[in-house]
């Protein structure tokens, strides 16, 4: 009597823990699971990619600091790497200035 209430005990509790891990399983397989799923490891990998564009511009910054010492070059200023400031292209300047006065209109023609 004991070993069929342990066996019947025993398939019960095995019957519930399959279920509850079926059940588990499905919820992780709906769209809605899926996709927060896809978004976390989109973000993960943009962190990943983030660390390791910032670890090469370290190296670059230090290996152009030690090619720097070994040609001799002073260290640059930190406005160095700024745009230039814009020039105002002496061509413009030189522009003919139309016959009459005015600019041409191209409607005139029509």
């Amino acid at each position: 009597m004991f070993r069929r209430t342990f066996w019947f005990t025993a398939g019960a509790a095995a019957g519930v823990w399959a279920t509850q891990k079926v059940n588990r399983k499905i919820k992780a397989l709906t769209p809605e699971s899926l996709a927060a799923q896809a978004a976390d490891k989109a973000v993960e990998a943009g962190h990943r990619i983030k660390e390791f564009a910032l670890d090469v511009r370290a190296g670059m910054v230090q290996r152009e600091a030690e090619l720097g010492d070994a040609l001799g070059l002073d260290a640059a200023p930190d406005d160095a790497r700024a745009l230039p400031p814009q020039r105002h292209l002496a061509a413009l300047d030189n522009q003919p200035k139309p016959p009459h006065g005015n600019s041409y209109n191209r409607n005139e023609d029509h």
